[in-house]
């Protein structure tokens, strides 16, 4: 197996001595020449290296290892023969128990530079059981008789015969569509089949995300707002704790999923997010009444009919888990407007996640913030915030 480090081509640009002062957000080590920050891939903070400056500009330069003179006690071999060159990982060289400590000092830097917030109420993070071996699907490429993922740093294809962090049905699923030679395209690979709708792809920590918000959210609750809820992942545990729970999200296939096994309390929505936020704020949302949708959840008769909600705001829990983009303007106006007593912010993302907690701090106050590692051996992180609303904190 080579390592990604030694396996450089190297140019005739400069080198410099640099000493490796953190990992920043997205995976790469940072050090500084005369104040410049040098940004350096498989990197690990404290660690002493040369590099060979490979881009520059004004704020910032990349560059790439080309001597590792003091070696982390934190390295280690990485697993996979294609870590390095495929784009998938950024950590398979540094142990675990030290990824979790850089990703949730990278939560909390994102929070003090990005949302500018002082005292961050954070919480340990929550670790994946497994580190590899745990990825319930992936999305696999295939072009001119290639099937992989993208390289490092490009939009060119390497070829993967086996994934390490996937589970085994996934890459017994990889060796089948090897075997078939398939057109170009690309291809969704999962350890079980169901609903094509957006799951979570590590079990485990999705499960410990999901008990963590249960503890999260107090009891004697009025209405859930779910915002988002896909199939009804949280929402469905959470039954016992809400009289009324409504799920909006814009994947009518999802919303099919959810509405499948829904008990009466239960109302699923597949709509625009801001538009039924909105609408909730004034006790009042579109939705198929149970009697127009058929029994078997997959077609849909009869209308839009309107659906009365009366709460509490006190007594309200609204959850959003949004793509990495974050929340819009609008979508911040309206949950602003809202002001649920209880607001969990479920995010892929810590920069948009920092941008939006600053906006919404004048309605809300952070409680909690809980990173877990959704994704071991990558740079992406998840991270659940428990919010309360000021009148709700009086109370």
């Amino acid at each position: 197996m080579q390592d990604p480090i030694s396996s450089r081509e190297h140019f005739h640009l400069r080198i410099v001595d640099l000493k490796i002062e953190d990992v920043a957000f997205g995976g790469k080590g940072v050090g500084r020449e005369n104040g410049k920050a040098v940004f350096v891939p498989f990197t690990i903070d404290g660690e002493m290296i040369s590099a060979q400056i490979t881009r520059e500009k004004k704020q910032f330069a990349e560059a790439e290892v080309v001597d590792l003179q003091e070696r982390s006690p934190h390295r280690v071999n990485p697993e996979c023969p294609y870590f390095g060159r495929c784009g998938g990982c950024s950590y398979q060289h540094i142990d675990y128990e030290h990824q979790l400590a850089i990703k949730w000092r990278q939560v909390r830097d994102v929070l003090q530079r990005i949302g500018k917030f002082k005292d961050i109420p954070m919480r340990p993070i929550i670790p994946s059981p497994i580190s590899y071996a745990y990825r319930n699907r992936i999305t696999v490429h295939a072009q001119d008789g290639m099937i992989g993922f993208f390289r490092r740093d490009s939009h060119r294809l390497i070829d993967i015969e086996r994934c390490p962090i996937s589970l085994d049905e996934v890459n017994q699923a990889l060796t089948e569509l090897r075997a078939r030679a398939p057109r170009d395209g690309h291809y969704t690979l999962r350890a079980q089949s169901g609903p094509r709708v957006f799951s979570q792809a590590n079990d485990a920590v999705a499960n410990a995300l999901r008990d963590l918000i249960v503890r999260l959210i107090p009891g004697d609750q009025e209405l859930l707002i779910d915002a988002y809820c896909g199939a009804g992942f949280f929402a469905k545990a959470l039954l016992d704790k809400f009289e009324r729970i409504l799920g909006i999200d814009w994947d009518k296939f999802a919303i099919e999923a959810a509405r499948e096994n829904a008990t009466a309390k239960e109302t699923y929505i597949a709509g625009d997010i801001e538009e039924e936020l909105i609408r909730a704020q004034v006790g009042e949302v579109d939705a198929l009444s149970p009697e127009s949708y058929s029994g078997t959840g997959r077609t849909a008769r009869g209308q839009l009919g309107s659906i009365a909600l009366t709460f509490q705001k006190e007594k309200t829990t609204l959850i959003v888990d949004p793509p990495a983009t974050g929340l819009t303007a609008k979508t911040r106006r309206a949950i602003a407007d809202l002001a649920p007593g209880t607001f969990i912010y479920i995010s892929c993302n810590p920069p948009t996640l920092a941008r939006d907690l600053a906006e919404l701090q004048q309605s809300f106050t952070i409680d909690s913030v809980t990173p877990l590692d959704m994704f071991p051996q990558t740079a992406e992180i998840e991270v659940a915030v428990h919010l309360r609303t000021a009148s709700a904190l009086a109370s």
